[in-house]
């Protein structure tokens, strides 16, 4: 006896034939798309990811310094850790505060020497205000504060004791790889009408995630070019490990350097032509250079003149010989003013 469809089957049947058939493929739509960061060639990373991940690694360390430092100072528990390390330009992280935002700045302190570049540190105003709320008897509830919050003179001191705390700690976790200080800067409450970093200038944005059981924000702490290039040629003159492995790679960008290919253009004299002379040129003119035959020429590689040397022959084919080789800039000018 032949199976009979039920009503609720046979909708269930005419609904997968209307859909195409194919549950499959309804799960596959869903499924969301991977998202690709975009690489702008015309602004190059200046920093590797090996670098970056070792700055992920030491605010990490720090993250968990500054949850201790912070639970004993406000008497309550808080969580913090990394979110993101990520190299930008300065303009995108100024662009993002408000008006009423407040900066911390600090400075390296590597030898003995202060950098003159400084360190900026932003925090959210509410996980600010509820700490602050905690260290004066309060429970840190914040559900009331208005989005556009303005600090009190009485908040800005407690925001510096607490900012300067911040301060201290961040340089006991280089210690695995180098010895550093921070020492406190200044409060800015109006930093969009300081020039603190240039607009342009390559920094790392490392924003740590900070939670309370009533309240959640973020930690920001910007790194300059400056001071990180000072850091990380500190960390590889002390560590001839790292030293042989950049030299290793430097030979290794070399080999492929030597696979490339440049144009190399000789050059024996310039002259000016009126358009109409050039029109009429034909096979078997001649072009006075006022330049003898047996002149030196002028070798470009790349577009740039490296070469000096003389016309001839090899393998009956024409050739240059070189008798003078440029091979820094103060050469090359020497010979753009001699002409």
């Amino acid at each position: 006896m032949p199976e009979v469809l039920s009503q609720s089957q046979i909708d269930a049947l005419l609904n997968s034939m209307n859909n195409g058939g194919g549950a499959k493929e309804e799960k596959k739509e869903e499924q969301p798309e991977k998202k690709y960061r975009k690489y702008d060639f015309s602004t190059p990373r200046k920093f590797t990811r090996e670098r970056l991940k070792m700055l992920n690694s030491i605010f990490d360390n720090y993250s968990r310094v500054l949850t201790t430092r912070i639970n004993g100072l406000v008497h309550a528990t808080c969580e913090i850790q990394v979110e993101s390390v990520e190299e930008q330009r300065y303009y995108e992280f100024s662009n993002a505060l408000s008006d009423n935002a407040v900066l911390t700045t600090a400075h390296l302190v590597l030898d003995g020497e202060q950098e003159e570049t400084p360190v900026l540190l932003y925090s959210d105003t509410p996980i600010m205000v509820s700490m602050m709320d905690r260290m004066t008897g309060g429970d840190g509830d914040v559900e009331s504060l208005p989005d556009e919050y303005v600090y009190t003179e009485l908040d800005l001191k407690l925001y510096e004791l607490l900012i300067q705390d911040f301060v201290s700690m961040m340089g006991v976790t280089w210690e695995n790889y180098i010895q550093l200080d921070f020492e406190f800067g200044r409060v800015e409450t109006n930093p969009t009408l300081v020039q603190l970093i240039g607009l342009e200038e390559t920094v790392v944005l490392i924003d740590m995630k900070v939670g309370f059981s009533n309240v959640e924000g973020s930690i920001s702490v910007v790194l300059p070019e400056a001071v990180l290039t000072e850091i990380f040629t500190q960390i590889s003159i002390g560590n001839p490990t790292r030293r042989v492995s950049s030299e290793q790679h430097q030979d290794d960008i070399f080999d492929h350097l030597r696979e490339s290919t440049l144009e190399i253009r000789a050059e024996l004299a310039r002259t000016t032509l009126r358009l109409d002379d050039v029109y009429r040129l034909n096979i078997g003119d001649v072009i006075d250079l006022n330049r003898k035959k047996d002149s030196e020429l002028n070798l470009y590689v790349g577009g740039q003149r490296w070469f000096n040397g003389l016309m001839g022959v090899s393998d009956k084919r024409l050739a240059i010989k070189i008798k003078e080789v440029y091979h820094n800039a103060g050469g090359r000018g020497r010979l753009q003013n001699e002409q």
